[in-house]
């Protein structure tokens, strides 16, 4: 059994798949507490079976396995296991924060690490890192450099405001990074 806050469809927003269609699988739990999260709601939720969530995904994308599905949270790896394959058939992305082993079948990893870390929990490096920038994280960002990944890089937003002109400078002189902006927030869509 899984705990779900939530299964919708719409269009990936961020990153390497942004403006594909993808089914999100909000799974309940994390195991930090960040102050710009916009998931607060991650601990309120139903059981689902694999089956059941299976189902759901099919119904959605009408079984078109063009659709990628996507294990975001609060935390997923704290309910996907090895053991479990959901979702066969499918390109199946997670968004991790990097705390833990995410399991062998995920076709691609995003982590948006909140800490400075070193990727060695997740078991294998991500496809993409995508770091909200903060100030005083320049030279862990720096550190990431010369990792064979791609590099996004996100504004802070606090208070309505957002971070843009420092971001566009650090990505101006780290021409690696890419910019990541959410494009749902700013198109209105889920």
């Amino acid at each position: 059994m899984y705990k779900v806050n939530e299964i919708f469809y719409s269009l990936q927003a961020e990153g390497n798949y942004a403006g594909h269609a993808a089914v999100f699988i909000r799974l309940c739990g994390c195991n930090l507490a960040c102050p710009w999260c916009d998931t607060k709601y991650h601990t309120k939720g139903d059981f689902y079976t694999k089956e059941e969530i299976e189902e759901k995904v099919d119904y959605l994308t009408h079984g078109d396995k063009n659709a990628i599905v996507v294990f975001t949270g609060g935390e997923p790896t704290l309910q996907l296991k090895e053991e479990e394959e959901l979702c066969k058939g499918y390109t199946r992305c997670i968004e991790t924060n990097g705390t833990n082993k995410v399991p062998s079948w995920i076709d691609w990893i995003t982590c948006s690490p909140k800490s400075d870390i070193d990727f060695k929990a997740i078991g294998r490096m991500p496809d993409e890192i995508k770091v909200v920038y903060e100030y005083g994280r320049d030279k862990y960002l720096k550190s990431l450099l010369d990792l064979n990944t791609k590099l996004y890089l996100q504004p802070l937003e606090l208070n309505g405001k957002m971070n843009i002109a420092e971001v566009f400078d650090f990505i101006k002189q780290n021409p690696k990074y890419r910019l990541s902006l959410q494009f749902h927030k700013l198109l209105g869509i889920r």
